[in-house]
């Protein structure tokens, strides 16, 4: 009998058939090894970007790939005439097929009711359960998901759908796979808007608790952006580390398309970044101390999008990709991901 081995994407190859993958896929065998592949610089993707220090381990987008070889799904759209449900996906240059959501919703609402995790950890997010703070106003107290053709915009000359969040809405994951946990570190960064933001809590993406309730300092490390100050708005970027939104980082007012990231290493130092996602480098706090409480972090790893730890879905906000990433980046790889960003080409006129 001949020896089988387990293959990369986890099927029983004999051992002839096996060696032929092998030479036939060297991304297969990478992956095997725990080598991440080597992407041509002209290619590479954010999550291809960081994956030699500190991979992604959940690449969340309605968009684009962020990921230069991911051919999968992006989100999956719910019909409201029929509940019947349909997974849009990538055009050959990676970005969303808006058109195959178009088709599919035509003379009908449709919601997005799941966002697919594009890394190999497959930490989808869908609707949240209700938590400490408040329940959601669709069945069972669960949040809303976002409807679907709400928040229209471009990216690479193409038209694509960005979730469009309100009070009540919100996804959530409360056991992923991979992602940091009691104090390890890591980094998470989200393309937003400073437009339709509110001063409510918590217009947040990243880490947070895995029950769904206030479990004190530190057990979140999600990057938030909202207005301080309602009038005008004033809008700051920072990490909510749970009973605190630390960094405040100033965000330009009207910025149609923002990059905001956060960096911490769990233990002493963390750090906020913010940019044009359309031009321009990043700006930042530099290093900071963790505050007080808060060394070491105790994170808990669920992720969250629109909303906080404990369900807190009273923000508004935008989000169009996001990951988070296993090991702290450093600011020169998150300048390259920066860069990455606005050579995407995000465009459109966005509304309040």
């Amino acid at each position: 009998m001949a020896k089988k081995l387990k293959g990369c994407f986890g099927k029983t190859l004999s051992l002839p058939v096996f060696f032929f993958a092998f030479a036939m896929n060297m991304g297969c065998a990478a992956a095997a090894t725990g080598t991440p592949p080597v992407v041509p610089a002209a290619n590479a993707q954010p999550c291809d970007l960081l994956a030699s220090t500190t991979p992604c381990v959940a690449a969340i987008s309605t968009t684009r790939a962020l990921y230069s070889g991911y051919t999968g799904a992006l989100y999956q759209v719910t019909r409201q005439s029929d509940q019947m449900t349909a997974d849009i996906g990538l055009l050959s240059d990676g970005y969303a097929n808006a058109a195959a959501q178009d088709t599919f919703c035509a003379n009908t609402t449709c919601t997005i009711t799941k966002i697919y995790d594009q890394s190999a950890n497959h930490n989808d997010l869908t609707p949240a359960p209700p938590g400490g703070a408040a329940k959601g106003p669709g069945p069972g107290g669960y949040d809303l998901p976002a409807v679907a053709n709400a928040l229209p915009a471009m990216v690479g000359g193409h038209k694509v759908y960005g979730v469009s969040i309100s009070p009540g809405m919100g996804y959530r994951n409360d056991a992923p796979t991979g992602t940091a946990v009691h104090g390890q570190p890591e980094g998470v960064y989200m393309v937003s808007s400073a437009l339709h933001l509110n001063t409510k809590c918590c217009f947040d993406f990243g880490n947070a608790e895995v029950n769904n309730l206030d479990n004190d300092k530190g057990h979140m490390d999600a990057i938030n952006v909202m207005c301080q100050g309602a009038s005008p708005c004033a809008p700051t970027a920072g990490l909510d580390m749970e009973n605190g939104i630390y960094g405040s980082l100033p965000v330009p007012n009207e910025t149609a398309f923002l990059t905001d990231m956060g960096a911490s290493d769990g233990q002493h130092l963390y750090a906020i970044y913010q940019g044009n996602a359309q031009s321009g480098s990043l700006t930042t706090t530099g290093m900071l101390p963790l505050p007080s409480g808060y060394q070491p972090m105790l994170q808990e790893g669920a992720i969250i999008l629109g909303i906080g730890g404990d369900n807190s879905n009273f923000a508004t906000g935008y989000f169009f990709e996001g990951v988070m990433t296993k090991g702290m980046p450093t600011q020169s790889a998150l300048a390259t991901v920066q860069a990455n960003i606005v050579k995407a080409g995000y465009a459109g006129t966005l509304q309040p």
